[in-house]
């Protein structure tokens, strides 16, 4: 993208071209008055308006979009990931942690994407093993993870179950987080963050977002990180989820 095509602040234009270098944007052909609107907002003034890096943002964005069920501009970010410094593991993560909150039927696609972008990478197919739990062991350790992330009261909330619904909590704590959260690749801050963004991008998702602003800020990611991965959202998510998500922060953290 070349600043005198459209009326680009130079931030936009090197934001831009750091993502996806000479990348020629057919909406500038047309649609460059929205590509100026939308480019000097989204690649400047929201970049400066948190301390978010570069790569987190980007992945943040990944798994907002396969909530959302937004493929293109998931495929987007992917090349985006590659250019600068996300690994092919971690992208892969993204996709397969998604799974436990959006559902495959969403995923499936964005997984053959990733594939897709991948080998077009030249990037051998399958990737090593991430896997760091066994059968027999994938829900001591998920619930371990569990009691972590979210405190003591698991194990009450696990008894109080009704007993024909024990069976959603031992796949949260063997499937959820033994058989995903558990994964090399991210570690726990990462998938807090990216279960966070991903749930304030669905919506109708309130109560979870409650619970997971909690564990984001038990396993170290304070409200400014929370903010700030928000205020990055904002372009992806719209002005309704992102009000709905501060008010669900500040409610949490007593602001």
């Amino acid at each position: 993208m070349k600043k005198e095509n459209i009326n680009l602040s130079n931030a936009a234009v090197k934001n831009h071209e750091e993502l996806w270098p000479n990348y020629k944007s057919k909406a500038i052909q047309t649609d460059p008055e929205l590509i100026a609107i939308f480019d000097n907002w989204a690649f400047d003034e929201v970049i400066t308006q948190s301390s978010i890096d570069t790569k987190t943002r980007v992945m943040m964005i990944m798994g907002s979009c396969i909530a959302q069920g937004a493929l293109t501009e998931y495929k987007m970010f992917v090349n985006a990931a590659l250019n600068i410094g996300v690994t092919p593991i971690e992208i892969k993560e993204i996709v397969y942690q998604s799974i436990a909150y959006v559902g495959v039927a969403k995923v499936i696609d964005f997984l053959y994407a990733s594939n897709t972008i991948m080998l077009e990478h030249s990037i051998e197919l399958p990737l090593e093993n991430q896997s760091a739990t066994t059968p027999e062991n994938r829900e001591a350790k998920g619930l371990e993870l569990m009691k972590t992330t979210f405190g003591e009261r698991i194990e009450e909330i696990r008894y109080n179950a009704p007993e024909d619904q024990k069976h959603i909590q031992y796949n949260l704590a063997a499937n959820c987080f033994g058989d995903y959260y558990t994964r090399k690749g991210l570690d726990i801050k990462i998938r807090e963050l990216l279960t966070f963004s991903m749930l304030i991008s669905m919506g109708g998702t309130d109560s979870q977002v409650r619970g997971h602003i909690q564990g984001n800020l038990n396993v170290g990611n304070n409200r400014e990180t929370l903010i700030g991965i928000t205020t990055q959202l904002l372009p992806y998510i719209g002005y309704p989820r992102t009000l709905n998500a501060l008010s669900t922060i500040n409610e949490i953290t007593k602001q």
